[in-house]
């Protein structure tokens, strides 16, 4: 039977760390294997693609395993790891941790920024009446499209499913990509300066932005939630496609017809699904975010034992036998 670490101990020996660190070398691996392979082929995927193209975080970065926070890599500061930005010296000899006081200085604005917006959008119910219809706005009346996919329905058709539908996108950084004909039909309108107030968890793109917001939080998350983070972008890429407006079944994905009353209902079925598991995500990068801010002004934290439980977000991967 393969031994796991429910609550890693604060400090993790050397045996420990590497095997969570190989393991999840090979998630990472496993998780990308699909874009890779196209890749190496020369060939675009106008699905995977856009997790490295939109999001412009190479896969490289998924594979760099970090602790999180409150973690203590035994035997580690003769590694290269040692020099990574953020890492300092650890209490027992010959160990590194995270230097939270140096994240804190140099990214305390930009994290009180994420925090406002996955709160935000945790604190919201979910909406599941968009059906997808912002990939659809993407090329109302628009002869040149983003991807070079042949159109479900072609132009007219897909035009038409625009002016027969209520699109009501709350997500910005999706509604300012719709062409100048689709904008003024979007029952809101949602800016920059409004994200945190409009996000709200049944928005797809705002389950895929927590690959973002994962990658953003850097050493300060563990990697299991960092690569959790992306297999939901990744799952949510998918039906973002599937009920889009392209023919993407070349690439073994099957249309969601969101046109019909049957893909409205497939869509929206997915869509919960999507949410519970973002939901889920959002708390754990809050954690994250609300431990590291306590520790800061001293209302945790303090001196534990070696072998103690870990902080709160310290990496539960299993370690392999």
């Amino acid at each position: 039977m393969t031994p796991t670490l429910a609550e890693p101990p604060l400090a993790l020996a050397r045996a420990q760390w590497e095997a969570l660190e190989h393991a999840h070398a090979a998630r990472a691996d496993a998780l990308t294997e699909r874009w890779r392979t196209s890749r190496a082929a020369g060939q675009k995927h106008p699905i995977e693609d856009f997790l490295f193209t939109y999001y412009s975080y190479k896969p490289g970065q998924l594979r760099r395993w970090h602790p999180g926070a409150g973690v203590e890599l035994m035997d580690a500061a003769a590694e290269p790891r040692a020099n990574w930005r953020f890492a300092a010296p650890g209490r027992a000899p010959g160990s590194i941790t995270l230097d939270e006081p140096a994240l804190r200085g140099a990214r305390g604005p930009e994290f009180a920024a994420i925090r406002a917006i996955l709160h935000g959008t945790a604190s919201r119910p979910a909406s599941f009446g968009c059906f997808g219809l912002h990939e659809w706005a993407m090329i109302y009346r628009q002869e040149e499209h983003r991807h070079a996919v042949p159109l479900r329905l072609g132009q007219r058709g897909t035009d038409a499913v625009v002016e027969a539908s209520e699109i009501r996108c709350t997500h910005f950084d999706a509604y300012r990509f719709f062409t100048p004909e689709a904008a003024p039909r979007n029952l809101v309108r949602p800016t920059r300066e409004t994200q945190a107030a409009m996000e709200q968890p049944g928005c797809l793109h705002a389950g895929m932005d927590l690959y973002k917001w994962a990658t953003k939080l850097g050493p300060l998350i563990p990697g299991a939630l960092l690569l959790d983070a992306f297999e939901l972008a990744r799952d949510i890429r998918w039906m973002d496609m599937r009920a889009s407006p392209y023919d993407v079944r070349a690439w073994g994905a099957a249309a969601v017809a969101i046109e019909t009353p049957e893909g409205k209902a497939e869509y929206a079925r997915a869509q919960r699904g999507f949410t519970e598991r973002g939901q889920a995500l959002r708390a754990r990068l809050i954690a994250a975010l609300d431990a590291l801010d306590e520790r800061g002004r001293g209302l945790v934290g303090g001196e534990r034992p070696v072998g103690a439980p870990a902080a709160a977000g310290a990496d539960r991967t299993p370690v392999p036998a």
